[in-house]
């Protein structure tokens, strides 16, 4: 089956595995020590990882090539010369020579109007499994012999000469427009396979009118889809999967005029501090035919989600067909609730607050949230950031051009858009440490918004950032946590921190006010 990799250029290999199940992956994948069954019946992978435990946005290229005018340069999307690529490209044929190699053909996209055949080539059995569950599955009678785009990822190939390439370190994810191809090297983490088809996919679909976004989505009963954006560990996946509501998909969508369709056919999940009781969808899914990836076990090989001795970013990938009330075909209506996910690390935005469409358009753009621990390399703890769109790493266009989209959608239909604080408040634990905001609280408010009642009470202005914040709610019993100033017992601090955070705002939009629509620019937070 080696004829499936001439159009790489790879030749020499010594066996080509082609789309094997998921049984005969998972069993590949433990004969070959790569990992081991857990208890529940998840491929264990814990340990594998080299050095790399999260994703490595330091390492991201994109090759500069005559189709790439419409990519942002700059710090995220790095220009790559040609001649280094064609060198390493040809370096990786020669490392593959006599080695195993596993091959999935598969989708990005269940819309089949936008759809991109993608195939993953990967020395690791379980890379293999992990594309198996993430993406869309293969229909032998729809896959073309070259797939529109292929990821080619060579995790144990070694660079100590990487300097000679242009590259910052061993590791690198290259991403080529023109010959269609991803490059991967020296990092196992699964979430780079993903994450740089994603990249993709934000190229190629706004030339086709199609607004990517990294978001969750789910629908209610009466067909009334919701959209949660968010960078990871703020909740898009555990929020999104709903026992009330069907599951379109937990991370990476298209919206078009036909409403909201997934990227994936899988989840990608963070499980650190995962419990049956407040994430059972999650919890239960995690069963055979998903991946553990830095997760620790007991004697009994029973997952431990509460250690994250490895690294914070403990991770589980399973088939959306896991999730009982799942939507399998993977589409949804156009939205009519948007909610905006930031683990505020400064502990002053309030739970919940509803936005204007220019506050919407300026949160947008600004993507304030926190990187939490583990999720890049060199993350320990969690870290204010701006990330615009909700996903600045995986934004290979100007910002300007997602944020015009959404804009246009906003308008167009009505959508109402909400700011969710997932991370902190005034609240202590007994040792005197922040706690985060407790999941029933945000449960509840997300279940007001959604069924409308939350339109129904009184709202008062937050004299900071401007947005419009509930003093009540149905499902909350002590509305004093509505409003975050309540929640400080220390009032002057509370003021400090809100300003602090506010300047944080003005500082870094600046760098969007040339062009920018004068109202979105005043929708910033007042600084005292």
């Amino acid at each position: 089956m080696s004829d499936c990799l001439s159009y790489l250029g790879i030749t020499g290999t010594k066996n080509v595995y082609v789309n094997l199940s998921v049984a005969e992956l998972v069993e590949q994948a433990i004969l070959r020590g790569e990992g081991k069954m857990a208890a529940n019946g998840a491929l264990l992978i814990a340990g594998n990882n080299g050095k790399r435990f999260g994703r490595s946005p330091k390492d991201r290229f994109v090759v500069k090539t005559a189709n790439t005018e419409g990519v942002s340069w700059g710090k995220i999307n790095v220009p790559f010369e040609k001649e280094n690529w064609t060198k390493l490209l040809n370096k990786a044929r020669e490392y593959l020579k006599g080695k195993d190699v596993f091959v999935f053909d598969g989708f990005a996209g269940a819309d089949e109007e936008h759809q991109l055949q993608v195939r993953v080539v990967a020395e690791r059995a379980w890379h293999a499994l992990f594309a198996t569950t993430l993406f869309i599955d293969n229909k032998a009678d729809k896959l073309q012999k070259d797939p529109g785009f292929t990821v080619l990822n060579v995790c144990n190939m070694p660079m100590p000469d990487y300097k000679e390439y242009g590259l910052n370190s061993e590791v690198f994810v290259i991403i080529n427009f023109e010959e269609k191809i991803v490059l991967i090297c020296g990092t196992h983490y699964g979430g780079e396979i993903k994450k740089s088809i994603f990249s993709v996919m934000n190229y190629l679909l706004p030339a086709k009118g199609v607004f990517t976004m990294h978001c969750s989505a789910n629908i209610g009963k009466e067909g009334d889809s919701a959209l949660f954006f968010g960078l990871s560990g703020t909740g898009k996946t555990t929020l999104s999967a709903d026992p009330d509501r069907r599951l379109i998909g937990d991370d990476e969508h298209g919206w078009d005029e036909k409403g909201v369709f997934n990227f994936e056919g899988g989840c990608y999940a963070k499980c650190i501090k995962l419990s049956k009781e407040n994430e059972p969808q999650i919890y239960n899914a995690i069963k055979f035919g998903s991946v553990l990836e830095n997760v620790i076990v007991n004697d009994k090989r029973e997952p431990d989600y509460d250690d994250g001795s490895i690294t914070e970013n403990t991770r589980v990938t399973y088939p959306t067909s896991h999730i009982d009330n799942c939507v399998m075909e993977g589409r949804g209506g156009i939205p009519k609730n948007v909610f905006f996910l930031t683990a505020d690390a400064y502990g002053v935005l309030p739970p919940i607050s509803k936005l204007s469409p220019e506050q919407a358009m300026y949160h947008f753009m600004s993507g304030y949230t926190a990187k939490l621990a583990g999720t890049e390399a060199g993350v320990d703890e969690p870290q204010a950031t701006f990330s615009t769109c909700f996903g600045a790493p995986f934004m290979v266009r100007h910002p300007s051009v997602y944020a015009k989209m959404l804009g246009e959608r906003m308008e167009k239909y009505g959508t109402k858009l909400w700011l969710v604080n997932t991370g902190w408040n005034g609240i202590k634990d007994a040792a005197g440490k922040p706690k985060r905001m407790p999941i029933k609280l945000t449960r509840a408010l997300l279940k007001a918004a959604l069924n409308g009642s939350l339109n129904n009470v009184k709202f008062e202005k937050d004299p900071i950032f401007g947005m419009e914040v509930p003093t009540s709610c149905p499902g909350v019993d002590d509305p004093t946590m509505l409003i975050t100033k309540n929640t400080w017992s220390d009032k002057a601090a509370y003021e400090a921190k809100a300003n602090e955070l506010a300047k944080k705002f003005v500082e870094n939009f600046k760098q969007y006010e040339d062009g920018t629509d004068p109202k979105i620019t005043a929708a910033a937070p007042k600084v005292k």
